[in-house]
C-alpha cells in the first residue's frame, strides 16, 4: 500500500485522475484499443498504457495527438472548476 500511495506522487491529484478517466474513455469511445491508438500515434503499446495508468506524466503535446486521434476538444480532458 505503502509502495503504491509513494509511486502515484503528487501527478495523481483530484484533477490529473480526471484526465486519466477522460483519457481512457475517449479511448473506448472511438472504439480503439490501445495497440490501435499505439499504431497510430507511431508509438509503442506501453507509451499508451502507461499513459492512462498514470506510469507516464502526459505531455500537452502527446494529449494533443490524443485528442486529435479521438476527435475530441483537448478541453475535453481538463477538468472543469465544477469537477
Amino acid at each position: 500500500m505503502e509502495a503504491e500511495r509513494r509511486r502515484r506522487g503528487s501527478i495523481h491529484t483530484s484533477g490529473y485522475r480526471y484526465l486519466l478517466r477522460q483519457l481512457r474513455t475517449a479511448r473506448k469511445d472511438a472504439g480503439l484499443t490501445q495497440i490501435q491508438v499505439a499504431a497510430a500515434l507511431r508509438r509503442p503499446h506501453s507509451f499508451v498504457s502507461k499513459c492512462e495508468l498514470g506510469e507516464r506524466r502526459i505531455d500537452p503535446l502527446d494529449l494533443q495527438a490524443f485528442a486529435k486521434l479521438y476527435h475530441k476538444p483537448f478541453d475535453y480532458f481538463l477538468p472543469r472548476d465544477d469537477d
